[in-house]
């Protein structure tokens, strides 16, 4: 089914040859080039989700980073050893039954991962959502398609429960 190219293109569509996708260079000129295509909206939308998910696991370890450096710190605290220098014992004493906030942060180094992670996932969402204004019903199916696969292979769910304690 093919629909010549102009001003109906930005309306809903079933176009499979002569569609046009992005770049005047990704003109599909045959079946299999639109096959391709799906294809490649598919896989799209999974890596989409699998970088969602990798930005939440590389969260998720920042927070276990910093729960360890925190745990460092109160180790020390107990110990009188106050983190600005040595301590005394009754300060020490004194410690323990009022609480102390300390904020962590992130290094330098982590939060240009996060950003860059940030800035991929971005990039390949909007690539996505360009695709989808094209409204192509072939390719939007596909997008769905892709997103439901990748949350499906990269999304898996777990908690872990202690048993016996």
């Amino acid at each position: 089914m093919t629909n010549p190219p102009g001003p109906s293109q930005m309306l809903w569509n079933w176009t499979t040859i002569g569609a046009c996708f992005l770049t005047s260079q990704w003109h599909v000129r045959s079946e299999g080039g639109f096959a391709a295509s799906c294809l490649g909206a598919m896989a799209l939308a999974m890596t989409l989700e699998a970088l969602r998910r990798g930005v939440r696991e590389y969260d998720a370890y920042i927070a276990r980073d910093l729960t360890r450096r925190g745990a460092v710190l109160e180790a020390a605290s107990a110990k009188g050893e106050a983190p600005g220098g040595g301590g005394n014992h009754q300060q020490a004493r004194q410690g323990q039954q009022q609480q102390q906030r300390v904020t962590l942060r992130v290094t330098a180094v982590q939060q240009l991962i996060r950003a860059a992670l940030h800035v991929v996932t971005f990039a390949v969402a909007y690539m996505v959502m360009l695709l989808a204004m094209y409204f192509n019903g072939y390719m939007i199916l596909c997008i769905f398609i892709g997103n439901g696969l990748g949350k499906f292979l990269c999304d898996w769910m777990s908690q872990t429960v202690v048993l016996g304690g």
